[in-house]
């Protein structure tokens, strides 16, 4: 299994009001020909700048501050393309931005409407797979959407009923990590896929800051589950499953610049945590003398686990402010991202998986169109047989290999059959077994209700008031005892007479 880099890009945003306000100056600057950050602080000669080197990967911009501009169309067309376009393929695939607050994080993956160019990565991705599935051919989909959020180290679905209720992060040897109680919701188009989002992002935790009036207070993870059914040429079916992770992190914060008190300052300190947790990740999987990965210390880095050294293709984002007085956090990320590029992941097709939705779908189909026929007559337990045991056998001059492949599912087949078809004769046996026991019941029955009429016939033929003796389970006696008895009677002959 061939491994691949994290892929790392980054994007840097141009001075901003409050920046501006403090008439910060531009201490970063970006050469993308040589896919280098150059850095110098705000007490460093130009001469004594930092380099941070992000090979693999390219460097955006925009702002006025640059030649050009950047736009995030661009961004998704030359880096995030091919990665979702692997998730139409049966791959897993995560993309994440990482940056301080403020520092276009949110810009990079939600966006905005106007201009257009800017729409954010996560709905230019749905409209990229649902563009794939409408040109698909041979081929049925199901695509589900999930949308969670880690706050304060709780993780909440954004799209239960209780946005506020608290799930487990749980793990199964065949489903890896997955969060027990989160709902799925199926899609079908690109215009419910956002309308999804915009609802989770309603119930997202965001508030105010110095630094950001709209900064996210959690970590958010919009998940497309999307399960492929295909057809090759001999007819055999093919099932491929694969997972899009659109992460948005919450930036990391300083209380000084914030002015985070209260519960801001409680969220600002579980965010500064798990983005440590998950620096730490980073540097183990780096580091070749490290032999544990620390997953476990963060929800957050156990969610990405697979992303981070796992079966995933991973795009980092990271987002950086150019002014002086955000330097050191600058240099924090760019250093951040260096360490990310030398993650490899190991990334497979998901073939044939065990917990496919769609294959639980076929099964169950299965096994009504085998209730429909047990209902029908004998010749009905031919349509057990799949359509291709009644054509006539192949021409001769197929492989040997084809022939034996062949030869071996017929044996398969008639194995089922004649499995299904004792299973219904046992069936058959045991039913007629309970029928003989059935009318012994109810002859035993019917000689019993005529013992007690008997009995009945000559008491009153003796003029004696003694009461009929009758076992516990039988009918109280009463005047209307001879007329309800008979009736029984009556019904037990029909019944009878029925069967």
């Amino acid at each position: 299994m061939a491994a691949e880099a994290v892929k790392v890009i980054v994007r840097c945003r141009p001075l901003n009001d409050r920046e501006k306000q403090l008439r910060s100056k531009i201490v970063l600057t970006m050469d993308s020909a040589r896919r280098q950050c150059s850095s110098s602080g705000p007490r460093e000669p130009l001469a004594a700048c930092r380099l941070i080197h992000v090979n693999s990967s390219h460097i955006f911009r925009w702002g006025s501050f640059d030649i050009r501009d950047q736009t995030t169309e661009q961004i998704y067309n030359e880096i995030a393309y091919p990665l979702v376009e692997g998730v139409t393929e049966g791959y897993n695939g995560t993309i994440f931005a990482y940056g301080q607050t403020g520092s276009g994080k949110s810009f990079t993956m939600q966006g905005i409407l106007d201009p257009p160019s800017q729409k954010g990565i996560i709905p230019r991705a749905f409209e990229h797979l649902f563009e794939s599935v409408q040109c698909a051919e041979n081929a049925k989909f199901l695509i589900r959407a999930s949308y969670l959020e880690i706050y304060n180290e709780d993780i909440r679905d954004l799209l239960g009923v209780d946005t506020k209720q608290k799930l487990e992060l749980k793990e199964h040897p065949e489903k890896g990590i997955y969060v027990k109680g989160l709902s799925l919701h199926t899609v079908h188009s690109m215009v419910q896929c956002e309308r999804i989002m915009e609802t989770g992002l309603k119930n997202r935790a965001v508030g105010y800051t110095l630094m950001n009036k709209d900064s996210s207070r959690s970590h958010s993870i919009f998940t497309i589950t999307m399960e492929i059914y295909t057809v090759d040429e001999r007819g055999k079916d093919h099932l491929r499953a694969a997972k899009l992770n659109l992460v948005d992190l919450a930036g990391s914060e300083r209380q000084s610049k914030t002015g985070a008190v209260g519960e801001r300052l409680k969220e600002a300190t579980k965010i500064n945590l798990s983005l440590s947790a998950l620096s730490n990740v980073i540097s183990a999987l780096t580091d070749s003398r490290c032999t544990h990965i620390p997953y476990r210390d963060s929800k957050l880095t156990r969610v990405l686990q697979d992303s981070l050294g796992g079966n995933t293709k991973t795009l980092m984002v990271a987002c950086l402010s150019p002014a002086d007085n955000n330097y050191d956090e600058t240099l924090s990320t760019l250093r951040y991202a260096h360490r990310a590029k030398n993650i490899q992941n190991k990334p497979h097709i998901n073939e044939d998986p065990k917990d496919a939705l769609l294959r639980e779908y076929q099964e169950e189909i299965k096994k009504l169109k085998a209730i429909l026929a047990q209902q029908s007559n004998t010749a009905g337990l031919l349509h057990l047989l799949p359509s291709n045991t009644a054509q006539p056998e192949r021409k001769a001059d197929l492989p040997s290999e084809a022939q034996a492949d062949t030869e071996k599912e017929k044996e398969l087949i008639r194995e089922e059959y004649e499995k299904k078809l004792g299973k219904l004769k046992a069936d058959y046996e045991a039913e007629q077994k309970s029928r003989i026991q059935l009318e012994e019941d109810i002859r035993a029955l019917k000689i019993a209700c005529d013992h007690q009429l008997t009995a009945l016939e000559e008491r009153k033929e003796a003029g004696t008031t003694q009461p009929v003796e009758t076992p516990p389970e039988q009918v109280p006696q009463g005047p209307a005892l001879e007329t309800e008895v008979s009736i029984k009677v009556s019904q037990k002959d029909e019944f009878l007479s029925e069967g």
